[in-house]
């Protein structure tokens, strides 16, 4: 089932992501005492971080599956490698082909990507065309906002089409890739539309469908459930 209506372009913030943990003790151990995540909020079943002008939220699973995600912080544009010593010093770094960095010509970003304790794919992306830069020593106080998020489903081109009603369009007016990935969005800020099974840059894992819910400004929300089903909500502004 697929619910929206038409609005114009947006300039897209994402405002907060939730997402599922299978273990919300290791999880609050990795973000909040080893990171030093400020906490915003917490329960019994869940927390949420401060992440720049973004929020992300982590909601124990109750059914024992093991989902996982892949998504981006934005980092100050001058600060690529103090970012990778910070957190080098804390966790292992990903790789690709014997390197734990990656530099993408096409948008002048470096990228580093590390796993958290629930297999999510997190990356540390400096866009140093668009990113403002930082004086201040690197530490998750640094993060701007969350960059990318992934929305996996098998139908590519019906919901790429709901998304680009939703306001939010594929970057630089682009074209729906069915078979990889549409970064859907603008400004440095995108949902990662891709099917099931494509492999995640500097992972071994390929890409599933889980829960998760995206808040974007201004007051949309986009929500995915167990079954692959994505509604997309309008509130008031």
């Amino acid at each position: 089932m697929i619910e929206t209506e038409c609005r114009k372009v947006i300039n897209m913030l994402i405002k907060k992501v939730s997402l599922i943990a299978s273990d919300i003790a290791e999880m609050k151990k990795f973000y909040v005492e080893l990171l030093n995540a400020k906490l915003l909020d917490e329960s019994h079943h869940g927390f949420t971080i401060k992440a720049g002008a973004s929020e992300l939220a982590f909601t124990e699973t109750k059914n024992g599956s093991k989902p996982f995600y892949h998504f981006a912080f934005n980092i100050p544009s001058n600060q690529f490698q103090e970012a990778k010593q910070w957190i080098k010093a804390r966790t292992s770094l990903n790789t690709e082909d014997g390197d734990d960095e990656v530099y993408f010509s096409h948008l002048n970003a470096h990228s580093l990507y590390f796993t958290d304790p629930t297999g999510n794919i997190v990356e540390f992306i400096a866009r140093h065309s668009i990113a403002p830069e930082s004086e201040v020593p690197f530490s998750m106080d640094s993060l701007l906002n969350i960059g990318e998020i992934n929305l996996t489903t098998t139908k590519i081109d019906a919901i790429g089409q709901q998304l680009i009603d939703f306001g939010i369009s594929p970057r630089d007016n682009g074209t729906l890739n069915p078979n990889g990935i549409s970064f859907m969005g603008s400004n440095g800020v995108f949902i990662l539309l891709s099917k099931p099974g494509r492999r995640w840059f500097f992972s071994d894992r390929a890409a599933e469908i889980h829960p998760l819910t995206i808040e974007v400004d201004p007051g949309k929300t986009i929500h995915q459930d167990e079954n692959g089903n994505i509604r997309f909500i309008s509130s008031p502004i």
